[in-house]
C-alpha cells in the first residue's frame, strides 16, 4: 500500500456563499494529491504523456463529512491500495486543522495509449516503482 499526504489551503475563491469549500473544489483537490502523489515516487504526467500514455479519470466519488472554510489548511491523505494493470484506484482521506475528517474519495483512472485510444497496461517502470510497496507481489 501507498500512501502519501498533500497539504492544501484553501483559497478565498474557492468558498461559496455559505463560506465553505465548494463542492466541486475536491476534484481539483484529489487531483493535486494525485500527482504529488505520484510526483513523490518520481513520476509526473508530464513524462508519461510525453511517452504516449495518458491517465484520463473514469470514476470519481466523493462523501462529504463535514465542510472546510477560507483559510483552513486541508491534508489530504492519498492511498493506492493495490498494483496497477490497465487501470489505478486512488482513495483519499481529507482532514482540517485539528485533524477532523472532512471527507472522503475515490477516483480509478485508466492507462490510454495515447496513439491507439485504448487502454494499455501501467507502463512497466511506473510498476516498478510501486512495487516497493506491495512486497506480496
Amino acid at each position: 500500500m501507498y500512501i502519501t499526504e498533500t497539504q492544501i489551503r484553501v483559497r478565498y475563491g474557492e468558498t461559496d456563499r455559505m463560506g465553505y469549500v465548494y463542492y466541486g473544489v475536491y476534484a481539483s483537490y484529489y487531483e493535486v494529491a494525485r500527482v504529488e502523489a505520484l510526483r513523490n515516487l518520481g513520476l509526473s504526467y508530464r513524462e508519461m504523456e510525453d511517452n504516449g500514455i495518458m491517465l484520463p479519470v473514469l470514476h470519481f466519488e466523493i462523501k462529504y463529512h463535514k465542510p472546510a472554510y477560507y483559510d483552513d489548511q486541508v491534508t489530504i491523505k492519498t492511498t493506492v491500495t493495490e498494483m496497477p494493470k490497465a487501470r489505478i484506484r486512488f482513495t483519499y482521506e481529507s482532514f482540517n486543522e485539528a485533524g477532523e475528517l472532512i471527507n472522503t474519495g475515490e477516483t480509478t483512472l485508466v492507462f490510454i495509449n495515447k496513439v491507439s485510444g485504448r487502454p494499455c497496461a501501467a507502463p512497466v517502470h511506473f510498476q516498478d516503482k510501486l512495487k516497493q510497496f506491495f512486497p506480496s507481489l
